[in-house]
């Protein structure tokens, strides 16, 4: 099974990108999950389409080919970030990658309530006529604390997050799994 993961954070020190290259390396064996890059895609605008840009191309087709897609999401000001927003604004103008796509989102946070007001936020945006991604229902992940959370390599310190994490993955190939019988 192949997934994307797409952290919504361009930071240079996104805790959300760390996790989604967490999840790729540390889970390797049970999973392929190739993490992509929203920060070269372009502003939205609907007067200036540009939906055939390379960028825009290649994450459309990434995100088509995998069988499911893993959205890290930070929160700022009770919401996703505009990076996150700005995908997803493309993609439900011309392109529609996430349309019947199996969506598993999770996010990372510096504070103790993690990302939750923004994970359903993003939910919400998923659901929406044009998108209409299938978000995984319940089995949140919220790591609170990020900047505690990872060692220096960028693995995670804690063993019951770990086995959590894994938990909550399994579940979400299961999910795959069950949305691929629908189609």
């Amino acid at each position: 099974m192949k997934l994307v993961a797409i952290a919504g954070s361009i930071g240079e020190q996104s805790y959300n990108r760390m996790l989604v290259e967490y999840l790729r390396r540390h889970f390797q064996k049970i999973v392929t999950i190739e993490v992509l890059d929203l920060r070269e895609v372009p502003v939205f605008n609907e007067d200036q389409d540009l939906s055939a840009s390379p960028v825009l191309q290649e994450l459309n087709q990434k995100i088509k080919a995998a069988d499911g897609v893993i959205l890290a999401t930070p929160e700022h000001n009770h919401t996703i970030p505009a990076a996150m927003k700005n995908l997803i604004e493309w993609f439900s103008f011309k392109l529609h990658p996430f349309d019947g796509k199996p969506i598993w989102v999770i996010g990372a946070s510096y504070y103790n309530q993690g990302t939750s007001r923004a994970q359903l936020h993003l939910k919400q945006i998923l659901e929406a006529p044009h998108v209409n991604g299938i978000v995984m229902p319940g089995n949140e992940f919220l790591l609170s604390n990020a900047k505690t959370a990872f060692n220096e390599a960028g693995d995670l310190r804690d063993a019951k997050t770990v086995a959590f994490l894994e938990q909550i993955l399994q579940k979400f190939l299961k999910f795959v799994r069950v949305i691929e019988q629908l189609e």
